[in-house]
C-alpha cells in the first residue's frame, strides 16, 4: 500500500558486466524484471552496434518459425499453445541457441523438400485426371464426330456457318490430336479448360475460325484442386475437329491463351483403351506416393506444433537480450560491458543476488559489479500493484503518470470511483446483477485469462475488480435511495401515516411520525411530490460529496509541498484556494446541511439556498428569507475574504519567489542557467569515471554528470515575468474553475435522476403491460406471455441499463476524477518505469 501513497524510491545503478557471462546475466535481470536500463549509445546507428549480427541471426530464426507456423496453420493443425509452460521457458546459452538455429533449419529444409515433391506430385496427379476424363469423354465425341463428317466438310464453304453445338457432359484434359475419322482427313484437338471460360472460349473460337469447326465439352463432375493454390476448380473436358493443319495450328494458340490444358489422344480407339488403362494404373501408384508424402509431412508438422511456442518465447527472450546489450558500452582495456539503469531502491539487494548467482552458475571468476550512483536526474516512477489495485491504478496513469514521489491518487480512486460511479447508478438489482458478474469474473480469473473473446471481453475482465467494487457501492447507494429495479421496498417500517382530507377529490397527505431506519422512506415513492423531494435530495446531496471532494484533493497539496520540501508554498498556494473554495461552496454545503437539520413545520418558509447564494455575491448583506441570526454579516466577511483570495493567488508566490531569488545572488551564487549549464563540457568533479570500478576507487557510490540541475528557483533561469503570466493563467483557471467544477458534480445528481426514470419506464411499459396483457389470454397463453414480458424487460434492463447507462456513469466518474479531483493537485508530469522484464515482454506479445 505505501506504493501507492507516493510511487516507490528509485537508484541510478552502474553494472560492470564481464563479456563471457553478458548473455546469462541480462538474462537473468530480465527474469527479475526490475531493471529499466538507459541507452548510453543515443548516438550509435542501429545497424552499426555490437551485437546487430546476433540480433539478425535471431531474426532468421524467427522467419523460420513464422514459415513452420503458416504450414502448420495450413495444414489445420493445432499449435499446442501452454502459456505457462512457454512464459516459463528459460533463455538459452549460446549453445543451445546454436542447437536450436541447426534445428529449426532442419525442419524447415524437409518442410520445404516435401512441399516441392507434393507440389510435383500433385500436379503430376491434377495432369494424369485431366487426361483419364478425357479419354473416357472423347470416344463419345469421336463417335458424334464421325456421324457428323460431312456437315463439317460442308461448313467449310461458308464464312456465316454457326458454332456448331455441344453433345455431352463429363469434362477434363486436352491436347492436339489427328483423324477422329481418317476417310475425311479431320484433325482434333483435345483437353480442359476452367468452366468460368467456357463461354468466352466458344465465342472466341467461333470469331476467329468463322464456324469452321465442330465441338463438344462435357463437365467433370470430380472436384479438381489446383496444386499451387489449393483451391477447388470446376473444369470441362472439351474436342474440337476441324479440318487443315492451320486452323487446328491457331486453334491450339486460343487454348493455351486462355488457360486451357491440351492432352494428347490417339484417334485409334484401341490405343485410347490402353492409354486409359495405363493412366489409371498410374494414377493408383501416384496416389499411393502421395498419401505417404502427406503423412510424413504431418509427422513432422506435428514434432513442431509440439514445441513450437517454446521456441517462440525462446527466441522472444533471446532478441530482448541482445537489444538490451546494444544499449551497454563496452570497455575494451577489461572486455567488459557498461551498463546503467533505474531499480527500485528496496530491490537494489534482489539484483545484487542475482548477479551473483549467474556468477555462481557459470563458475565464472571475475563477478559482474553493481554500484549505486548519485545523480540529479529525475527517476521513473514505478508504482507497485497487484491484480486488485492494477486496474484503478490504469485510471490515474491513462490520465498522465504521476511524478516521481508525488501523491498517487490511485490509493484514493479504490473508493471514490466506485463510489462516485454508484451514486449515479444506484439500484440495489442492477447493482446485485453488476456485483454477481465480476464476482464469476474473479472466481474463475485464472481460467478465463487465457480466453480470446474480443477486445470487449479484455476490457470487462481487465476491469473485474472495478465492476465488482462498482457493483457493491450500488448495492449500498441502492439500499439509500430504496430501489430495487425502480420499486421501493419497505423494509423497516414506514415514517409516515397518511390520512384524506378530501372525499370528492380523493387526495391523501401524509403525516411524519419518525424517521424511516435506513435511506429514503418508501413512502415517498407513492406520493405525487416524490420526484420533487428525490430531484431536492440528490441535487443537494451532488453538491455536498463535490465539494468535500474538491476540497480533498486541494488538502493533498499540503503533503506534496511538504514532501517536495517547499512548505512555503503551502501559505502561497494552498491556503488561498482552500479558502476561496470554503468562503462561497463550502459555506453553500454549511447551509445544506442547516436547512437538513432544521425542522421547517411550513417548508415554503424555508430560504432557498440557491437565491441566497447569487444575493450574497451581488449583494452582500441582502436577506431575502434568514436562515439564522447574523447571516448578512456572516457572508458580507466570507465574501471579503473570497475576493482578497485571488489577490493571494495572484501575487504572492511570484513575489516571494522574486525575493528569495534576489537573496541568492546577493548571497553571492550566479545563475547557473548561465555559467555552468551553457558549458557542454561538464567539470571534472561531477563526472565518472567509467574506466574504473568503484571497489577500485575505494567505494559503492559515484557521482554522475549533471544533466539536470533541480532547484526551487535560484539554480534556473528566473524570468519573472513568465512567472507571473504563468500565475495569472493559474489563478484565472482556479477560480472559473471553482464555479465549473462544482456545477459538474451536479452529473450525480442528472444521471441518477435518469436512471432511476428509465428503469421505472421499463418495468412499466415492457413488464408491466405483458402483467395486462397476459391476464386475459387465458391458462395456456397466459404463462407464455408473461415469460416473454419478463425476458424482454430482463434484456432491456442489461442492455440499456447495465451496459449502456453504466457505461456513461463509468464515463462521467472517470471525468470527474480525472478533471474535478486530480486537477487540484495531481501533475502527472512523469515517466513510467519501464523495465527489461520477461513477463512484460510476454504480455505484451499476448496482447498482439
Amino acid at each position: 500500500m505505501a506504493s501507492l501513497w507516493r510511487s516507490e524510491e528509485m537508484s541510478m545503478v552502474q553494472l560492470y558486466i564481464p563479456m563471457e557471462i553478458a548473455q546469462p546475466t541480462v538474462a537473468e535481470i530480465g527474469e527479475l524484471g526490475l531493471m529499466q536500463f538507459r541507452d548510453l549509445n543515443p548516438d550509435v546507428n542501429a545497424f552499426q552496434r555490437t551485437f546487430v549480427n546476433d540480433i539478425r541471426r535471431l531474426d532468421d530464426m524467427e522467419r523460420k518459425l513464422r514459415f513452420l507456423k503458416g504450414q502448420i496453420d495450413k495444414a489445420q493443425m493445432r499449435i499446442r499453445s501452454d502459456p505457462a509452460v512457454a512464459a516459463t521457458a528459460r533463455a538459452r546459452t549460446h549453445q543451445e541457441v546454436d542447437e536450436l538455429e541447426e534445428r529449426l533449419t532442419e525442419h524447415e529444409a524437409r518442410i520445404l523438400q516435401m512441399n516441392t515433391s507434393q507440389e510435383t506430385l500433385n500436379k503430376r496427379y491434377l495432369e494424369l485426371t485431366e487426361l483419364r476424363h478425357v479419354l473416357k469423354e472423347t470416344n463419345v465425341f469421336f463417335e458424334n464426330a464421325e456421324s457428323r463428317s460431312e456437315e463439317i466438310r460442308n461448313q467449310g464453304q461458308t464464312e456465316d456457318a454457326s458454332l456448331l453445338r455441344t453433345a455431352q457432359d463429363e469434362p477434363e484434359n486436352a491436347e492436339e490430336g489427328r483423324s477422329a475419322g481418317r476417310a475425311v482427313n479431320l484433325g482434333f484437338v483435345a483437353g480442359v479448360v476452367p468452366r468460368g471460360r467456357m463461354g468466352t472460349f466458344e465465342r472466341i473460337l467461333f470469331r476467329a475460325l468463322r464456324g469452321n469447326l465442330f465441338m463438344n465439352y462435357a463437365e467433370i463432375d470430380e472436384v479438381i484442386r489446383d496444386p499451387v493454390t489449393d483451391e477447388s476448380v470446376n473444369k470441362n473436358v472439351f474436342i474440337i475437329f476441324a479440318h487443315g493443319k492451320e486452323i487446328i495450328a491457331k486453334i491450339r494458340k486460343i487454348c493455351e491463351s486462355l488457360g486451357a490444358t491440351l492432352y494428347p489422344v490417339d484417334g485409334d480407339y484401341e490405343k485410347r483403351r490402353q492409354d486409359s488403362a495405363q493412366v489409371v494404373a498410374r494414377i493408383d501408384d501416384l496416389k499411393h506416393v502421395l498419401d505417404n508424402t502427406t503423412f510424413t509431412r504431418r509427422n513432422e508438422l506435428l514434432k513442431v506444433a509440439d514445441t513450437i511456442e517454446i521456441w517462440a518465447t525462446i527466441i522472444k527472450k533471446e532478441k530482448a537480450i541482445y537489444y538490451t546489450l546494444n544499449q551497454f558500452n563496452y570497455d575494451q582495456n577489461r572486455k567488459a560491458l557498461i551498463a546503467e539503469g533505474w531499480c527500485p531502491t528496496n530491490s537494489i539487494n534482489a539484483v545484487r543476488y542475482a548477479l551473483r548467482s549467474v556468477t555462481e552458475r557459470t563458475g565464472h571468476t571475475i563477478p559482474a559489479i553493481l554500484n549505486e550512483l548519485r545523480t540529479h536526474k529525475t527517476p521513473p516512477t514505478f508504482h507497485k500493484t497487484n491484480k486488485f489495485t492494477a486496474a484503478f491504478q490504469g485510471i490515474v496513469d491513462a490520465y498522465g503518470m504521476a511524478s516521481y514521489r508525488e501523491i498517487n491518487p490511485g490509493i484514493f480512486t479504490v473508493i471514490t470511483f466506485p463510489f462516485l460511479f454508484a451514486l449515479m447508478f444506484g439500484d440495489l438489482g442492477h447493482g446485485f446483477i453488476m456485483a454477481i458478474f465480476a464476482a464469476w469474473m474473479c472466481k474463475y480469473e485464472v481460467n478465463l485469462a487465457t480466453k480470446k473473446w474480443g477486445e470487449i471481453w479484455g476490457t470487462f475482465f481487465g476491469g473485474r475488480y472495478i465492476i465488482l467494487l462498482m457493483g457493491i457501492f450500488s448495492m449500498y447507494t441502492g439500499l439509500v435511495y430504496n430501489d430495487i429495479f425502480s420499486k421501493s421496498m419497505n423494509l423497516l417500517g414506514s415514517g409516515w401515516t397518511f390520512h384524506q382530507v378530501d372525499n370528492s377529490t380523493q387526495k391523501w397527505v401524509g403525516t411524519h411520525v419518525h424517521n424511516y431506519g435506513f435511506g429514503v422512506d418508501p413512502a415517498w415513492y407513492a406520493t405525487d411530490n416524490g420526484l420533487i423531494f428525490s430531484n431536492s435530495y440528490k441535487m443537494k446531496q451532488a453538491v455536498v460529496i463535490g465539494v468535500i471532494h474538491m476540497l480533498f484533493g486541494i488538502s493533498l497539496q499540503i503533503l506534496n509541498h511538504l514532501h517536495f520540501g517547499r512548505p512555503w508554498y503551502i501559505l502561497y498556494e494552498t491556503v488561498p484556494q482552500l479558502l476561496y473554495m470554503l468562503s462561497l461552496f463550502g459555506y453553500l454545503v454549511l447551509m445544506i446541511l442547516f436547512k437538513w437539520a432544521v425542522h421547517w413545520p411550513n417548508p415554503s418558509e424555508a430560504p432557498g439556498l440557491l437565491n441566497t447564494l447569487i444575493y450574497m455575491v451581488l449583494s452582500p448583506g441582502t436577506i431575502m428569507m434568514e436562515l439564522y441570526p447574523g447571516q448578512g454579516t456572516v457572508q458580507t466577511l466570507l465574501i471579503l475574504l473570497w475576493l482578497i483570495c485571488i489577490p493571494w493567488m495572484l501575487l504572492v508566490k511570484p513575489y516571494m519567489l522574486k525575493f528569495e531569488h534576489e537573496k541568492h545572488i546577493a548571497a553571492g551564487y550566479t545563475n547557473l542557467s548561465q555559467e555552468n549549464l551553457s558549458q557542454d563540457t561538464p567539470s571534472p568533479s561531477m563526472e565518472v569515471d567509467r574506466s574504473a570500478p568503484a571497489a577500485a576507487r575505494g567505494g559503492g557510490h559515484e557521482e554522475m554528470n549533471h544533466e539536470e540541475v533541480n532547484s526551487h528557483g535560484h539554480s534556473e533561469h528566473f524570468d519573472f515575468g513568465e512567472i507571473m503570466i504563468h500565475q495569472g493563467i493559474h489563478t484565472i483557471e482556479f477560480c472559473l474553475n471553482g464555479v465549473s467544477n462544482t456545477a459538474s458534480y451536479l452529473r450525480l445528481w442528472a444521471l441518477s435522476l435518469a436512471h432511476a426514470q428509465l428503469s421505472e419506464v421499463l418495468w412499466e411499459m415492457v413488464f408491466v403491460n405483458a402483467l395486462n396483457f397476459s391476464a386475459g389470454m387465458g391458462s395456456l397463453f397466459g404463462p407464455l406471455i408473461v415469460c416473454f414480458g419478463f425476458f424482454m424487460w430482463f434484456s432491456a434492463t442489461v442492455a440499456i441499463l447495465l451496459v449502456m447507462e453504466g457505461l456513461s456513469a463509468f464515463l462521467h466518474a472517470l471525468r470527474l476524477h480525472w478533471v474535478e479531483f486530480q486537477s487540484k493537485f495531481y501533475e502527472g508530469q512523469g515517466t513510467k518505469f519501464e523495465p527489461f522484464s520477461f513477463e512484460a515482454l510476454m504480455t505484451e506479445e499476448e496482447v498482439e
